[in-house]
């Protein structure tokens, strides 16, 4: 849990992460997702406030309502935790506070009293919505009520009755008795749904209190939300937006872009909308940008080497390893250090030999195309329905690659809406790079295109492909070698004159 090290992409990365905002981080597998959230947990937590994190991806075989009841326990039991410890561990519990966190609390510990109420409060709340969890849905219920009436009258003078209310005195020498009863029985089913909307007033009210025990603000941080069904994706967020919105609490949600469907035009509208409900944190540095990137990747990788006490990284490579790291990473933090890592085992694994003893772009090419693995593998838990159309595109594109001899290939700006959505989805996944938003072609007059890359694990190492050309999309005349009409993987068909209308 102590993460203490994370090194913003952008000036003001962390500070918005930590703001009375609601925001959904957006970033491939390995951007820092994960990192920004866990070290804005555990400076939120050095401060006292509360905060619960919930990492999404435990849940991702639940179905609706089902999914949300799991993640409303997560989430009570996950603030049930920090009231435990962090509310209520004193400052003097150094070891503690230095193991967790890496530092000391910045405020006393919260009302003993209080804390201790809140969590028999969310002890209950947890048991109930255990039960309702594990409940069958949609169950036929039977509920009975009885009434009934006795009256008994016997021999003698002046006995009194009261029939509705009313007495009166009878002079009666015979015996009566009358039974009488009436039962209702009501049939209806169990549902979860229906649960869930009745105690949105009980968990708004739980919401706030949480925020009010530490007199500031509170925050809720559900991680990696693509996990989870797409369909079900804007119902969760939509609750948990109701529960919190005027409480003093704050959603923080990270997820890939194009893997997440995050709001509906429904009717009602469900879900977070961006630029009213929520901003956007995005922490995708792709290829566009390549020289921030590579002074961004290079920041992190030094700044591993002095903390961990090893040598400058730049003693041990060559003038174009570091570029050919940024191309294989495809900008993505974590692919960055994992090839770097491997390529540091294949040069040493080779002994220096005619290459000399740094690490050089053949080392990283290697080292890339042994990634393509945990990629393929990622592409499998990441994607259900959608996989087989989306290994389908991919296949086609690399193909196309290796025709027109080009790492690269290009896709016409709104060519097609569907098809676009699949093209992103693979850049997600890290399979292709977008490296230009806007080129033009030679030919194409009037028409922009969109510059990908395909990932370096495709034609590199021990799956080589020779005789692709491999543009040099970052140097000066970059655009220039990405204006070719034979680059044209898909765009709209032209229209010829004298054919619009015709059969």
């Amino acid at each position: 849990m102590n993460n203490a090290r994370f090194i913003e992409p952008a000036a003001g990365t962390l500070s918005r992460a930590m703001s009375r905002r609601n925001h959904i981080v957006f970033g491939r597998r390995g951007s820092g997702k994960t990192s920004l959230l866990l070290k804005a947990k555990r400076d939120l937590s050095l401060k006292r406030t509360p905060v619960a994190f919930v990492d999404m991806e435990q849940f991702k075989s639940h179905s609706y309502p089902d999914v949300l009841i799991s993640v409303l326990i997560a989430t009570l039991q996950s603030f049930r935790s920090w009231v435990d410890e962090v509310g209520l561990n004193s400052g003097s519990k150094v070891s503690w506070w230095k193991k967790v966190f890496g530092a000391q609390p910045e405020r006393s510990p919260l009302n003993k009293t209080k804390c201790n109420q809140l969590i028999e409060k969310l002890d209950r709340h947890i048991m109930e919505l255990n039960s309702n969890l594990h409940a069958e849905d949609e169950a036929s219920l039977n509920y009975k009520w009885s009434t009934g009436h006795s009256q008994e009258i016997s021999g003698g003078v002046n006995v009194g009755v009261d029939v509705q209310g009313v007495k009166s005195g009878l002079n009666s020498l015979n015996a009566t008795k009358d039974n009488s009863s009436m039962e209702v029985i009501e049939a209806s089913k169990r549902s979860k749904v229906d649960y869930l909307h009745r105690h949105m007033i009980d968990f708004r009210s739980l919401f706030r209190e949480i925020a009010d025990l530490a007199e500031t603000d509170a925050f809720l941080m559900l991680d990696d939300m693509y996990h989870i069904r797409r369909a079900d994706q804007s119902n969760v967020l939509d609750y948990f937006h109701r529960v919190t919105k005027g409480n003093q609490v704050w959603l923080k949600v990270g997820t890939i872009r194009h893997r997440t469907d995050w709001y509906l035009h429904s009717d009602p509208p469900k879900g977070l909308k961006l630029g009213d409900d929520a901003d956007e944190i995005d922490l995708d540095l792709t290829l566009e940008k390549f020289s921030m990137a590579r002074t961004f990747l290079s920041s992190i990788l030094g700044g591993i080497a002095v903390e961990s006490g090893s040598e400058d990284p730049r003693n041990i490579v060559t003038d174009s390893t570091i570029d050919r790291l940024v191309l294989a990473s495809g900008g993505v933090a974590r692919d960055f250090l994992t090839i770097f890592r491997r390529s540091v085992e294949v040069a040493r694994e080779r002994n220096g030999g005619p290459r000399g003893p740094k690490i050089g772009a053949e080392d990283v090419n290697r080292a890339a195309g042994e990634h393509d693995t945990s990629k393929r593998e990622e592409l499998k838990r990441d994607t259900n329905e959608e996989r087989e159309r989306l290994e389908r595109l991919f296949e086609s594109v690399r193909e196309f690659c290796f025709e027109s001899r080009s790492n690269c290939f290009l896709v016409e700006r709104d060519w097609n809406e569907d098809e676009t959505k699949d093209i992103e989805e693979l850049v997600d996944l890290r399979l292709i790079h977008r490296i230009n938003p806007r080129v033009t072609v030679r030919g194409r007059t009037g028409r922009l295109y969109i510059a990908y890359m395909l990932d370096l694990s495709q034609y590199t190492g021990d799956r080589k492909r020779r005789g692709l050309n491999m543009v040099s999309f970052w140097a000066s005349d970059g655009a220039e070698q990405l204006r070719k009409t034979s680059l044209i993987y898909a765009e709209k068909p032209t229209i010829k004159e004298g054919t619009a209308g015709s059969n």
